[in-house]
């Protein structure tokens, strides 16, 4: 247990039953609740998220089981708080065995829902959003011929932009007036099948 910093850049799942385990929309509600927040009760995760304490409790529980959330210090001892471990979750798509593969596929079709999902409950709200906000929210996309190598560096690019900000995710003081949480989701699919 550590002091309650986050102190690793992401938790990387590497085994077909932790990336199961993520696979789960409460799970990933909380994990990302957490990193967005901060250190909460499970009576405090259920009330923000509309769901009832003795479910939140057990997932956190099986988010510990894989090192993405772990009980720290409370202010009154009765109930201890959970934090996650790390800002960000990683796992390698590129799987050779059949059994981790699946598993990869499960849960980025897990989270695509997840996403499609945010994205219609934010379309249902844009008219209330301000111009300056509407102007830079919404879908988008590029098209793009390149190199594997070259997509590797672009998403590394893209990384590098994001990461210029993500302290301000664990430290609210540093965030300017008129900051908002936003979603920066990115899918990189190919629109052909690999030539032989």
């Amino acid at each position: 247990m550590s002091d309650g910093t986050l102190n690793e850049p992401f938790v990387s799942l590497d085994d077909p039953v932790a990336l199961r385990a993520y696979a789960h929309p409460l799970r990933m509600a909380l994990v990302g609740l957490l990193r967005r927040e901060g250190p909460m009760t499970a009576t405090q995760a259920a009330q923000r998220l509309g769901d009832n304490v003795p479910n939140c409790s057990f997932h956190l529980r099986q988010l510990a089981k894989y090192g993405l959330v772990e009980r720290v210090p409370g202010a009154d001892g009765r109930e201890k708080p959970w934090r996650a471990t790390a800002p960000a979750t990683r796992w390698n798509s590129g799987r050779t065995d059949p059994e981790s593969q699946a598993a990869v596929d499960h849960l980025e079709g897990v989270l695509i829902a997840r996403y499609a999902e945010k994205a219609r409950e934010w379309l249902a709200r844009a008219d209330q959003e301000p111009p300056e906000w509407r102007e830079h929210t919404g879908p988008g996309d590029a098209q793009l011929y390149v190199t594997a190598a070259e997509l590797a560096e672009i998403q590394e690019r893209m990384q590098a932009i994001a990461d210029e900000y993500a302290y301000r995710n664990a430290d609210p003081a540093s965030r300017p007036d008129g900051a908002r949480g936003v979603t920066v989701v990115q899918f990189v699919i190919t629109n052909e099948a690999p030539r032989s």
